[in-house]
This record gives C-alpha cells, structure tokens and sequence, in this order.
C-alpha cells in the first residue's frame, strides 16, 4: 500500500511538472488574420580593405637540383621584401611548390630531356591596398617572375551585413505597410523572419598575370567598391 501510495506522489509530481511546459506550448498565438510573407533585400556598398595576391618564382636549370637552389634562393629574396615591406608572417602562405620536367621534341624522335622547371608561389595578404602596387614592382626587382592578382576584398564583414540585415528590415516592413493599406488592413505584428544568406561578393581579380615586369613600372591598385546584400523571408499578420 505504501508503494502505490509513492507511486502516485511521483505521477502526481510529473504531471505538476509537465504542465508548465504544456502551457507554455498553448500561449503561441495562432494567427486570426491574414499571413503575408515577404521576401526584402539589404544592400550596402564597401570599398574593399584586403587584396590578396599569389607571388612566386620559376627557375630552369638542367637539373632538378640546381633548379630548386635557384627557386629557392629568389625566393627567399621575395620573401625579405616582403618583410622590409612590413608585411608580416601570418599573411605570408606557401600556397604551390613544383617541380616538374621539360623536353625537347622534335618530329618522329622521343621527346628529350633538357632539364627542371622549379616553381615555388606564396599568398599574401596586403592590408593596405594602397601600398600593393610598391610592393608589387619591390617583388619584381626582387625576382618575382610570376604574380597572379590582387584579388580584392572585405576583410571583416559582418558590420556590413548587418547594415544590410537591417536595411532589409526596414523594407520588408514597408512592403508589408503598403499591402495592408491596399486591402483596408493593418500589420498587427510579425509572425517569423529567416534569413537567406548575406551575399558577399567573391575576391574580385584587377589584373592578370604579371610576369618580368620592368624595374621602373608603377602599379597602381584602384579597389572600387563591392556590394554585400542579405535577403531575409519576413511573416506578417494582418487585420
């Protein structure tokens, strides 16, 4: 007797436990009116703060290695000016190191071994877009036969993005004024927002490959401007 009496106790305390949390479920208004979904996008325009360029060296020479050797002491030349440059390390990032034969052929013989290709490329990270062309022409005079870039971009966006989260907001709560105006309604509250994705442009490409450049050259970097959006799904209800 004594057991089915603390049985029911402990029922009776689950079901007092459980009844908070059902009536919690219950207190979600349903929706009296009309549901009206609307689709807005946030825009905002930054002018890109980080250029990202792949610089490297390719050495020949007959055998493999001497062409490393080669490869290896420009580059580090490369590397140096990259430092005086006041670059620093974390933004300096082997990217590709190759080493691959070449041949000679000629018409009915097997193709000839005639010696090593040595390629050796870093990414870096200039976080002054406005100094990217010196050290560009620096690379060159410091052996740097092969540049691919810069590619530009935002460095930190999320301070945009939620600019354009806002924005966004903003005009999905315009729109929604606007249809209820139309049907003689008004917007009694909002029901759910979710969120597409921000948009960030890809790193955008100013030049092509730039390789033996003179000495004298003077590269100038124009970054532009580039575009963040967000596109967020926003449900109202009307009366």
């Amino acid at each position: 007797m004594v057991r089915q009496l603390m049985m029911a106790a402990s029922l009776a305390a689950f079901a007092a436990a459980a009844v908070p949390a059902a009536a919690q479920e219950t207190q979600v208004r349903p929706i009296s009116g009309t549901r009206l979904d609307v689709v807005a996008q946030g825009e905002v325009s930054r002018v890109p703060d980080l250029a990202l360029i792949n610089a490297g060296v390719m050495t020949q020479a007959q055998t493999a290695t001497e062409a490393i050797r080669q490869n290896a002491a420009r580059m580090e030349a490369v590397r140096a000016a990259l430092r005086r440059a006041g670059i620093a390390d974390r933004d300096i990032q082997t990217s590709t190191i190759n080493l691959q034969p070449t041949y000679r052929y000629a018409e009915n013989q097997p193709p000839e071994l005639v010696g090593y290709q040595a390629h050796n490329q870093v990414t870096v990270r200039f976080r002054d877009i406005a100094e990217t062309g010196r050290i560009l022409d620096a690379l060159v005079a410091q052996g740097a036969n092969q540049i691919n870039g810069p590619m530009l971009q935002i460095d930190r966006p999320e301070t945009a993005l939620d600019e354009a989260r806002t924005q966004a907001l903003t005009v999905a709560r315009q729109r929604a004024d606007l249809y209820a105006r139309a049907l003689g309604m008004r917007v009694s509250r909002v029901i759910a927002v979710s969120e597409a994705g921000g948009f960030m442009p890809p790193p955008r490409p100013m030049m092509a490959e730039r390789a033996m450049v003179a000495q004298d050259a003077s590269t100038q970097i124009d970054p532009g401007e580039q575009t963040l959006s967000v596109t967020l799904t926003v449900s109202f209800e009307l009366e």
